[in-house]
């Protein structure tokens, strides 16, 4: 671990959790959003967490996933939906609770705060399995197949775990009509696999085989 890679993540901490609050406490009109602030410690604090034990046990795979860029053009246009979909969902919630459009029971956000602690310990459980994992799409030096565990059951857990999480996020936040609006991720991601599944079977050694042998990409039974 380095001073800088640490003043990194911190710094890239905050500022997600600035544009976060601000993406949803603006458009409310107002910090007494409870939702707004149960949303923040549970997407917040685990990450705190997380990127505290990423620093002390893989200083690595924090600086790969701290300094991600995509270079392929249809990865970048993925990122930008990706984008695009969270600011106009985050804004959406906002305004929902404002105006009290369609605002769901608290058992209902209880409930949807566990599936998202859940994904959570998921995603957490991804990245203890596959340490060559980047939010990019590349083939890594040295790389290998990963197909036990969670890899063993589905070839894309990582993305199964976000899934969960992000069509969870708009309900932890109690909306419904923001719920709408993060359907399109599935589309989104289901985009980024096939770009992402022709990358790996073109250059990592044994991906084809790996996918005769797990034949679901993200969800068992379906997909």
């Amino acid at each position: 671990m380095t001073k800088g890679l640490f003043f990194q993540a911190i710094l890239k901490f905050v500022l997600g959790m600035v544009l976060v609050a601000a993406l949803l406490f603006l458009p409310a009109g107002t910090i007494h959003y409870w939702n707004g602030w149960l949303f923040m410690g549970v997407l917040f604090i685990p990450m705190f967490l997380a990127g505290i034990v990423m620093m002390v046990r893989n200083p690595e795979l924090l600086r790969k996933r701290l300094n991600a860029k995509e270079e392929q053009t249809e990865q970048q246009l993925v990122v930008k939906l990706s984008g695009l979909m969270f600011i106009l969902g985050f804004v959406a919630e906002g305004l929902n609770f404002r105006f009290g459009w369609l605002i769901l029971p608290g058992w209902a956000v209880g409930i949807a705060v566990a599936v998202f602690l859940l994904a959570y310990l998921m995603y957490a459980e991804v990245l203890r399995e596959n340490t060559y994992l980047s939010r990019t799409v590349e083939v890594q030096e040295n790389q290998k197949v990963i197909d036990t565990g969670l890899y063993g059951i589905v070839r894309h857990p990582m993305y199964s775990a976000t899934l969960l999480l992000f069509l969870s996020m708009p309900l932890v936040l109690g909306s419904p009509v923001s719920f709408v609006i993060f359907l399109f991720y599935p589309v989104i991601i289901a985009k980024r696999i096939q770009n992402e599944e022709k990358v790996l079977e073109e250059g990592l050694q044994g991906y084809a085989d790996y996918k005769k042998r797990v034949k679901y990409r993200m969800i068992p039974f379906v997909w």
